[in-house]
Protein backbone atom coordinates (compact mmCIF):
# COMPACT_ATOMS: atom_id res chain seq x y z
CA UNK A 1 0.00 0.00 0.00
CA UNK A 2 2.68 2.43 0.66
CA UNK A 3 4.36 2.33 -2.09
CA UNK A 4 1.16 2.84 -4.47
CA UNK A 5 -0.01 5.52 -2.35
CA UNK A 6 2.40 8.80 -4.00
CA UNK A 7 1.26 8.14 -7.29
CA UNK A 8 -3.05 7.24 -6.46
CA UNK A 9 -3.24 10.53 -4.62
CA UNK A 10 -3.41 12.26 -7.91
CA UNK A 11 -5.11 9.69 -10.00
CA UNK A 12 -7.75 9.76 -7.30
CA UNK A 13 -8.56 13.57 -7.60
CA UNK A 14 -8.40 13.96 -11.35
CA UNK A 15 -10.81 10.47 -11.50
CA UNK A 16 -12.64 12.37 -8.99
CA UNK A 17 -13.66 15.49 -11.01
CA UNK A 18 -14.38 13.50 -14.23
CA UNK A 19 -16.73 10.98 -12.19
CA UNK A 20 -18.63 13.63 -10.49
CA UNK A 21 -20.31 14.62 -13.99
CA UNK A 22 -20.02 10.68 -15.83
CA UNK A 23 -23.34 9.17 -16.90
CA UNK A 24 -22.00 6.09 -17.48
CA UNK A 25 -21.48 2.97 -15.59
CA UNK A 26 -18.34 2.29 -13.77
CA UNK A 27 -18.76 -1.16 -13.04
CA UNK A 28 -16.40 -4.16 -11.69
CA UNK A 29 -16.26 -8.10 -12.88
CA UNK A 30 -17.30 -9.55 -9.67
CA UNK A 31 -15.38 -13.04 -9.62
CA UNK A 32 -15.85 -15.54 -7.11
CA UNK A 33 -13.01 -18.17 -8.15
CA UNK A 34 -11.91 -18.09 -4.11
CA UNK A 35 -12.57 -19.79 -0.87
CA UNK A 36 -12.06 -16.68 1.21
CA UNK A 37 -15.02 -14.05 -0.18
CA UNK A 38 -17.28 -12.28 2.14
CA UNK A 39 -21.23 -13.19 1.84
CA UNK A 40 -22.88 -11.55 -1.53
CA UNK A 41 -24.79 -9.21 1.36
CA UNK A 42 -21.61 -8.12 2.60
CA UNK A 43 -20.01 -7.18 -1.03
CA UNK A 44 -23.48 -5.36 -1.86
CA UNK A 45 -23.12 -2.72 1.34
CA UNK A 46 -19.64 -2.42 0.61
CA UNK A 47 -20.16 -1.53 -3.21
CA UNK A 48 -22.72 0.46 -2.59
CA UNK A 49 -22.06 3.03 0.56
CA UNK A 50 -18.09 3.02 0.04
CA UNK A 51 -17.78 3.18 -3.61
CA UNK A 52 -18.72 4.74 -6.53
CA UNK A 53 -19.68 1.60 -8.53
CA UNK A 54 -22.55 1.52 -10.03
CA UNK A 55 -22.89 -2.14 -12.11
CA UNK A 56 -21.27 -5.42 -11.52
CA UNK A 57 -20.94 -8.15 -14.25
CA UNK A 58 -21.01 -12.21 -12.59
CA UNK A 59 -19.70 -14.79 -14.78
CA UNK A 60 -22.93 -17.00 -13.58
CA UNK A 61 -26.26 -16.86 -12.70
CA UNK A 62 -25.83 -16.84 -8.52
CA UNK A 63 -29.00 -15.93 -6.88
CA UNK A 64 -27.39 -14.89 -3.71
CA UNK A 65 -25.54 -12.45 -5.23
CA UNK A 66 -28.46 -11.09 -7.16
CA UNK A 67 -30.66 -10.91 -4.42
CA UNK A 68 -28.17 -9.02 -2.79
CA UNK A 69 -28.50 -6.09 -5.13
CA UNK A 70 -32.26 -5.73 -5.12
CA UNK A 71 -33.42 -2.33 -4.05
CA UNK A 72 -30.17 -0.76 -5.19
CA UNK A 73 -29.33 1.61 -7.72
CA UNK A 74 -26.46 -1.15 -8.86
CA UNK A 75 -26.88 -2.82 -12.36
CA UNK A 76 -26.02 -6.64 -12.54
CA UNK A 77 -25.15 -8.23 -15.83
CA UNK A 78 -25.66 -12.11 -15.24
CA UNK A 79 -23.86 -14.64 -17.38
CA UNK A 80 -25.21 -17.88 -19.67
CA UNK A 81 -22.62 -20.33 -19.18
CA UNK A 82 -20.80 -21.54 -22.17
CA UNK A 83 -22.01 -25.09 -22.39
CA UNK A 84 -25.62 -24.03 -21.91
CA UNK A 85 -25.89 -22.15 -25.33
CA UNK A 86 -26.52 -25.09 -27.46
CA UNK A 87 -29.49 -25.72 -25.33
CA UNK A 88 -30.49 -22.66 -24.80
CA UNK A 89 -31.07 -21.67 -28.73
CA UNK A 90 -34.70 -24.03 -28.13
CA UNK A 91 -37.36 -21.34 -27.77
CA UNK A 92 -38.93 -23.86 -25.18
CA UNK A 93 -35.41 -23.97 -23.02
CA UNK A 94 -34.91 -20.73 -23.44
CA UNK A 95 -38.32 -19.26 -21.74
CA UNK A 96 -37.46 -21.42 -18.78
CA UNK A 97 -34.46 -20.45 -18.41
CA UNK A 98 -35.75 -16.49 -18.12
CA UNK A 99 -38.33 -18.12 -15.78
CA UNK A 100 -35.99 -20.07 -13.67
CA UNK A 101 -33.06 -16.90 -13.69
CA UNK A 102 -34.56 -13.54 -14.58
CA UNK A 103 -37.99 -13.21 -13.54
CA UNK A 104 -37.64 -14.27 -10.19
CA UNK A 105 -35.14 -11.22 -9.36
CA UNK A 106 -35.84 -8.63 -12.27
CA UNK A 107 -38.40 -6.57 -10.29
CA UNK A 108 -36.45 -6.11 -7.39
CA UNK A 109 -32.66 -6.12 -9.03
CA UNK A 110 -31.65 -4.32 -11.81
CA UNK A 111 -30.81 -6.77 -13.98
CA UNK A 112 -29.54 -4.55 -17.43
CA UNK A 113 -28.16 -7.64 -19.94
CA UNK A 114 -27.40 -11.06 -19.92
CA UNK A 115 -24.24 -12.12 -21.44
CA UNK A 116 -24.59 -15.01 -23.75
CA UNK A 117 -21.05 -16.87 -22.66
CA UNK A 118 -17.88 -15.60 -22.39
CA UNK A 119 -15.36 -15.15 -25.21
CA UNK A 120 -17.06 -17.58 -27.12
CA UNK A 121 -15.01 -17.54 -30.96
CA UNK A 122 -11.85 -17.67 -28.77
CA UNK A 123 -12.84 -21.14 -27.72
CA UNK A 124 -13.07 -22.82 -30.78
CA UNK A 125 -15.96 -24.83 -29.74
CA UNK A 126 -17.86 -25.07 -33.33
CA UNK A 127 -21.13 -25.95 -31.61
CA UNK A 128 -21.13 -23.34 -28.87
CA UNK A 129 -20.42 -21.10 -31.67
CA UNK A 130 -22.96 -22.06 -34.28
CA UNK A 131 -25.16 -21.68 -31.43
CA UNK A 132 -24.73 -18.49 -30.75
CA UNK A 133 -26.67 -15.82 -32.06
CA UNK A 134 -29.74 -18.61 -32.45
CA UNK A 135 -29.30 -18.37 -28.33
CA UNK A 136 -29.07 -14.78 -28.05
CA UNK A 137 -32.47 -14.25 -30.25
CA UNK A 138 -34.13 -16.98 -27.88
CA UNK A 139 -33.36 -15.80 -24.89
CA UNK A 140 -34.15 -12.38 -26.23
CA UNK A 141 -37.67 -13.42 -27.61
CA UNK A 142 -38.16 -15.25 -24.21
CA UNK A 143 -37.50 -12.13 -22.31
CA UNK A 144 -40.47 -10.27 -24.75
CA UNK A 145 -42.69 -12.98 -24.22
CA UNK A 146 -42.25 -12.64 -20.21
CA UNK A 147 -42.80 -9.12 -20.88
CA UNK A 148 -39.17 -7.90 -19.91
CA UNK A 149 -37.94 -5.23 -22.84
CA UNK A 150 -35.47 -3.71 -20.21
CA UNK A 151 -32.59 -6.51 -20.63
CA UNK A 152 -30.72 -6.47 -23.19
CA UNK A 153 -28.53 -9.90 -24.43
CA UNK A 154 -25.51 -9.70 -25.93
CA UNK A 155 -21.95 -11.27 -25.61
CA UNK A 156 -18.12 -10.74 -25.17
CA UNK A 157 -15.52 -11.50 -27.79
CA UNK A 158 -11.61 -10.76 -27.34
CA UNK A 159 -9.85 -8.94 -29.63
CA UNK A 160 -8.59 -11.62 -31.16
CA UNK A 161 -12.37 -11.17 -33.63
CA UNK A 162 -9.97 -8.51 -35.20
CA UNK A 163 -7.49 -8.43 -38.14
CA UNK A 164 -4.93 -6.18 -39.62
CA UNK A 165 -5.64 -3.98 -36.30
CA UNK A 166 -2.10 -2.68 -36.07
CA UNK A 167 -3.24 0.37 -38.01
CA UNK A 168 -6.85 0.87 -36.23
CA UNK A 169 -8.50 2.26 -38.92
CA UNK A 170 -7.98 -0.30 -41.21
CA UNK A 171 -9.18 -3.11 -38.78
CA UNK A 172 -11.41 -6.24 -39.69
CA UNK A 173 -13.69 -9.13 -38.41
CA UNK A 174 -11.52 -12.40 -39.53
CA UNK A 175 -12.18 -13.61 -42.42
CA UNK A 176 -14.90 -16.97 -41.90
CA UNK A 177 -16.52 -15.19 -38.90
CA UNK A 178 -17.52 -11.96 -40.61
CA UNK A 179 -20.50 -13.14 -42.97
CA UNK A 180 -21.25 -16.46 -40.88
CA UNK A 181 -20.43 -15.14 -37.55
CA UNK A 182 -20.84 -11.69 -36.76
CA UNK A 183 -23.27 -10.23 -39.86
CA UNK A 184 -26.38 -11.82 -38.08
CA UNK A 185 -25.00 -10.67 -34.91
CA UNK A 186 -24.22 -7.02 -35.46
CA UNK A 187 -27.90 -7.44 -37.08
CA UNK A 188 -29.38 -8.60 -33.94
CA UNK A 189 -27.81 -6.24 -31.59
CA UNK A 190 -28.91 -3.34 -33.76
CA UNK A 191 -32.73 -4.64 -33.96
CA UNK A 192 -32.90 -5.16 -30.05
CA UNK A 193 -30.91 -1.84 -29.41
CA UNK A 194 -27.93 -4.19 -27.96
CA UNK A 195 -24.24 -3.06 -27.24
CA UNK A 196 -20.95 -5.31 -29.00
CA UNK A 197 -19.63 -6.75 -25.99
CA UNK A 198 -15.48 -6.33 -26.11
CA UNK A 199 -12.26 -6.95 -24.07
CA UNK A 200 -9.63 -4.89 -24.40
CA UNK A 201 -6.79 -6.22 -22.37
CA UNK A 202 -3.66 -3.81 -23.45
CA UNK A 203 -1.88 -5.94 -20.89
CA UNK A 204 -1.80 -9.09 -23.45
CA UNK A 205 0.12 -7.12 -25.71
CA UNK A 206 2.56 -5.63 -22.80
CA UNK A 207 5.78 -5.36 -24.63
CA UNK A 208 8.76 -3.53 -22.49
CA UNK A 209 9.17 -1.34 -25.91
CA UNK A 210 5.54 -0.16 -25.71
CA UNK A 211 5.20 -0.17 -22.44
CA UNK A 212 4.24 3.28 -21.98
CA UNK A 213 1.78 3.17 -24.47
CA UNK A 214 0.27 0.29 -23.05
CA UNK A 215 -0.01 1.77 -19.98
CA UNK A 216 -1.47 5.61 -20.89
CA UNK A 217 2.58 6.97 -19.68
CA UNK A 218 4.02 9.81 -22.47
CA UNK A 219 4.95 8.31 -25.36
CA UNK A 220 5.98 8.94 -28.94
CA UNK A 221 2.88 7.60 -30.24
CA UNK A 222 1.50 5.30 -32.99
CA UNK A 223 0.93 6.56 -36.39
CA UNK A 224 -2.30 5.60 -38.51
CA UNK A 225 -0.74 6.22 -42.12
CA UNK A 226 -4.61 5.95 -43.31
CA UNK A 227 -6.24 8.96 -41.05
CA UNK A 228 -2.73 10.30 -40.04
CA UNK A 229 -3.85 10.02 -36.90
CA UNK A 230 -1.04 9.54 -33.58
CA UNK A 231 -2.47 7.22 -30.98
CA UNK A 232 -0.71 7.46 -27.26
CA UNK A 233 -2.25 4.70 -25.56
CA UNK A 234 -2.70 1.40 -26.71
CA UNK A 235 -6.08 0.98 -25.50
CA UNK A 236 -7.87 3.94 -27.74
CA UNK A 237 -6.80 1.90 -30.69
CA UNK A 238 -7.72 -1.11 -29.89
CA UNK A 239 -11.45 0.36 -29.50
CA UNK A 240 -11.04 2.59 -33.00
CA UNK A 241 -10.31 -0.77 -34.57
CA UNK A 242 -13.64 -2.18 -33.22
CA UNK A 243 -15.38 0.14 -34.44
CA UNK A 244 -13.52 -0.05 -37.37
CA UNK A 245 -14.26 -3.44 -38.16
CA UNK A 246 -18.02 -2.95 -37.46
CA UNK A 247 -17.93 0.07 -39.92
CA UNK A 248 -16.62 -1.59 -42.62
CA UNK A 249 -19.72 -3.91 -42.46
CA UNK A 250 -21.87 -1.19 -42.07
CA UNK A 251 -22.96 -1.32 -38.06
CA UNK A 252 -20.98 1.72 -37.31
CA UNK A 253 -24.37 2.64 -34.79
CA UNK A 254 -23.91 -0.16 -32.94
CA UNK A 255 -22.60 0.79 -29.44
CA UNK A 256 -20.19 -0.89 -27.31
CA UNK A 257 -19.25 -1.87 -24.30
CA UNK A 258 -15.68 -2.73 -22.28
CA UNK A 259 -17.16 -6.05 -20.87
CA UNK A 260 -13.55 -6.67 -19.34
CA UNK A 261 -9.99 -4.70 -19.21
CA UNK A 262 -7.60 -4.43 -16.39
CA UNK A 263 -4.02 -4.87 -15.03
CA UNK A 264 -2.68 -7.04 -12.42
CA UNK A 265 -1.12 -5.75 -9.60
CA UNK A 266 1.76 -8.33 -8.62
CA UNK A 267 2.63 -11.95 -10.57
CA UNK A 268 5.53 -14.31 -10.60
CA UNK A 269 9.42 -12.71 -10.94
CA UNK A 270 9.00 -13.85 -14.89
CA UNK A 271 6.39 -11.32 -14.90
CA UNK A 272 7.92 -7.99 -14.36
CA UNK A 273 4.80 -5.65 -15.74
CA UNK A 274 2.48 -7.00 -12.65
CA UNK A 275 3.14 -4.28 -10.58
CA UNK A 276 0.53 -1.84 -8.44
CA UNK A 277 2.60 1.25 -10.14
CA UNK A 278 1.54 -0.53 -13.83
CA UNK A 279 -2.23 -1.33 -11.90
CA UNK A 280 -2.38 2.42 -10.97
CA UNK A 281 -1.54 3.94 -14.37
CA UNK A 282 -3.61 1.62 -16.35
CA UNK A 283 -7.00 1.58 -14.37
CA UNK A 284 -6.88 5.05 -13.09
CA UNK A 285 -6.11 6.79 -17.00
CA UNK A 286 -8.86 4.28 -18.18
CA UNK A 287 -11.46 5.52 -15.83
CA UNK A 288 -10.05 8.88 -16.73
CA UNK A 289 -10.03 8.06 -20.43
CA UNK A 290 -13.72 6.37 -20.63
CA UNK A 291 -15.68 8.98 -18.29
CA UNK A 292 -14.23 12.20 -19.54
CA UNK A 293 -16.67 12.37 -22.59
CA UNK A 294 -13.60 12.81 -24.97
CA UNK A 295 -13.61 9.83 -26.71
CA UNK A 296 -11.38 8.19 -28.95
CA UNK A 297 -10.17 9.47 -32.18
CA UNK A 298 -12.50 7.58 -34.75
CA UNK A 299 -15.32 8.19 -31.83
CA UNK A 300 -15.04 11.62 -30.15
CA UNK A 301 -17.44 13.09 -27.46
CA UNK A 302 -17.94 9.45 -26.29
CA UNK A 303 -18.14 7.69 -22.70
CA UNK A 304 -17.84 3.85 -22.36
CA UNK A 305 -19.79 1.54 -20.10
CA UNK A 306 -16.41 0.11 -18.61
CA UNK A 307 -16.38 -3.04 -16.47
CA UNK A 308 -12.73 -3.63 -14.87
CA UNK A 309 -11.93 -6.49 -14.23
CA UNK A 310 -11.87 -7.72 -11.22
CA UNK A 311 -13.62 -6.68 -7.70
CA UNK A 312 -11.38 -9.35 -5.59
CA UNK A 313 -7.94 -10.80 -5.67
CA UNK A 314 -9.67 -14.34 -6.28
CA UNK A 315 -7.18 -17.04 -4.46
CA UNK A 316 -8.22 -20.42 -6.59
CA UNK A 317 -7.58 -19.33 -9.72
CA UNK A 318 -5.01 -21.41 -11.52
CA UNK A 319 -2.19 -20.38 -13.58
CA UNK A 320 0.87 -17.79 -12.89
CA UNK A 321 0.66 -15.55 -9.93
CA UNK A 322 -0.86 -12.62 -11.77
CA UNK A 323 -4.10 -15.09 -12.66
CA UNK A 324 -4.77 -14.35 -8.82
CA UNK A 325 -3.86 -10.49 -8.66
CA UNK A 326 -6.27 -8.49 -10.80
CA UNK A 327 -8.55 -7.26 -8.27
CA UNK A 328 -8.70 -3.72 -6.92
CA UNK A 329 -9.36 -5.15 -3.58
CA UNK A 330 -8.48 -7.74 -1.01
CA UNK A 331 -10.98 -10.29 0.60
CA UNK A 332 -11.25 -8.34 3.71
CA UNK A 333 -12.23 -4.87 1.10
CA UNK A 334 -8.91 -3.19 2.10
CA UNK A 335 -7.45 -1.68 -1.21
CA UNK A 336 -5.23 -2.84 -3.37
CA UNK A 337 -4.83 0.52 -4.81
CA UNK A 338 -7.50 2.95 -5.28
CA UNK A 339 -7.72 5.23 -8.12
CA UNK A 340 -11.11 7.29 -7.00
CA UNK A 341 -13.37 3.88 -6.57
CA UNK A 342 -13.55 4.68 -3.00
CA UNK A 343 -16.02 7.59 -1.43
CA UNK A 344 -14.51 9.98 0.73
CA UNK A 345 -10.73 9.24 -0.74
CA UNK A 346 -10.93 11.62 -3.31
CA UNK A 347 -8.06 14.38 -2.19
CA UNK A 348 -6.38 16.89 -3.78
CA UNK A 349 -2.61 15.75 -5.23
CA UNK A 350 -0.22 15.86 -2.11
CA UNK A 351 2.41 18.48 -2.59
CA UNK A 352 6.14 16.75 -3.83
CA UNK A 353 8.24 16.31 -0.68
CA UNK A 354 11.42 17.54 -0.83
CA UNK A 355 13.23 19.90 -3.26
CA UNK A 356 11.40 20.62 -6.08
CA UNK A 357 12.36 19.62 -9.38
CA UNK A 358 11.46 19.98 -13.39
CA UNK A 359 11.62 18.01 -16.08
CA UNK A 360 13.78 19.22 -19.12
CA UNK A 361 14.81 17.94 -22.49
CA UNK A 362 17.92 15.72 -22.74
CA UNK A 363 20.23 17.27 -24.57
CA UNK A 364 20.35 14.35 -26.86
CA UNK A 365 16.53 14.67 -27.76
CA UNK A 366 15.95 15.23 -30.89
CA UNK A 367 13.75 18.14 -32.46
CA UNK A 368 11.47 15.47 -34.03
CA UNK A 369 10.70 13.82 -30.67
CA UNK A 370 10.64 17.02 -28.65
CA UNK A 371 7.93 17.76 -30.94
CA UNK A 372 5.87 14.40 -30.94
CA UNK A 373 6.01 15.07 -27.20
CA UNK A 374 4.51 18.87 -27.79
CA UNK A 375 2.21 16.85 -29.47
CA UNK A 376 1.29 14.33 -26.94
CA UNK A 377 1.28 16.48 -23.89
CA UNK A 378 -1.28 19.10 -25.89
CA UNK A 379 -3.46 15.79 -26.48
CA UNK A 380 -4.22 15.33 -22.85
CA UNK A 381 -7.73 16.44 -21.22
CA UNK A 382 -6.70 19.72 -18.85
CA UNK A 383 -3.34 20.66 -20.30
CA UNK A 384 -3.07 24.08 -21.23
CA UNK A 385 -0.46 24.41 -24.24
CA UNK A 386 -1.14 28.48 -25.10
CA UNK A 387 1.10 29.69 -23.05
CA UNK A 388 3.53 28.50 -25.64
CA UNK A 389 1.26 29.73 -28.57
CA UNK A 390 2.04 32.97 -30.51
CA UNK A 391 1.45 35.89 -27.82
CA UNK A 392 1.74 33.39 -25.00
CA UNK A 393 4.63 34.07 -22.37
CA UNK A 394 6.73 31.21 -23.06
CA UNK A 395 6.17 31.35 -27.38
CA UNK A 396 9.75 33.17 -26.89
CA UNK A 397 12.34 31.39 -27.99
CA UNK A 398 10.42 29.89 -30.95
CA UNK A 399 11.89 27.31 -30.70
CA UNK A 400 10.72 23.27 -30.37
CA UNK A 401 13.17 22.48 -27.89
CA UNK A 402 11.97 25.42 -25.58
CA UNK A 403 8.47 24.65 -26.19
CA UNK A 404 8.92 20.96 -25.48
CA UNK A 405 10.78 21.89 -22.10
CA UNK A 406 7.91 24.32 -21.12
CA UNK A 407 4.76 21.57 -21.71
CA UNK A 408 7.12 18.29 -20.61
CA UNK A 409 7.58 19.94 -17.18
CA UNK A 410 3.98 20.97 -17.02
CA UNK A 411 2.81 17.21 -17.73
CA UNK A 412 5.23 16.18 -15.20
CA UNK A 413 4.32 18.48 -12.05
CA UNK A 414 0.65 18.09 -12.50
CA UNK A 415 1.09 14.63 -12.60
CA UNK A 416 2.69 14.27 -9.38
CA UNK A 417 6.36 14.92 -10.34
CA UNK A 418 7.24 11.49 -10.13
CA UNK A 419 10.20 10.32 -12.00
CA UNK A 420 8.71 8.16 -14.71
CA UNK A 421 6.25 11.11 -16.15
CA UNK A 422 9.69 13.04 -17.31
CA UNK A 423 10.64 9.54 -19.08
CA UNK A 424 9.20 10.82 -22.35
CA UNK A 425 10.81 8.10 -24.00
CA UNK A 426 13.74 7.94 -22.88
CA UNK A 427 14.02 12.00 -24.30
CA UNK A 428 12.99 13.82 -20.50
CA UNK A 429 15.29 13.95 -17.52
CA UNK A 430 14.73 15.30 -14.06
CA UNK A 431 16.31 18.94 -13.29
CA UNK A 432 17.10 20.95 -9.86
CA UNK A 433 17.68 24.14 -11.33
CA UNK A 434 14.45 26.12 -12.61
CA UNK A 435 14.15 26.46 -16.40
CA UNK A 436 11.79 29.94 -16.05
CA UNK A 437 13.40 32.74 -17.85
CA UNK A 438 11.59 36.40 -18.46
CA UNK A 439 7.48 36.18 -18.22
CA UNK A 440 7.89 32.59 -18.68
CA UNK A 441 7.24 30.90 -14.95
CA UNK A 442 7.63 27.17 -14.77
CA UNK A 443 5.79 24.96 -12.51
Amino acid sequence: MTTAAPLYLLLVSAVAIYLSTAATAIGVNYGTIANNLPRPSQVAQFITTQTIIDSVKIFDVIPDIIHAFANTNVTVTITVGNGDIPALADAGAAAQWVAANVQPYYQETKINRISVGNEILATGNRLWISKLVPCMWALHNALVQAGIRNIQVSTPHTLGIISNSVQPSQARIRKGYDKVIFEPMLKFLRQTKSPLMVNPYPYFSYAPSIADYALFRPNRGVHDSHTNITYYNMFDAMMDAVYSAIKAMGYADVDIVVAETGWPSAGDPNQPACTVDNAISFNGNLLKAVTSGKGTPLMPNRKFETYIFSLFNENLKPGQSNERNWGLFRPDFSAVYDIGILKNKQSRPAPVAGKKSWCVPKASASDQALQANINYVCSQKGMDCRPIQAGGPCFGPNKVRSHASFVMNSFYRLNGARPFNCDFAGTGVVANSDPSHGSCKYM
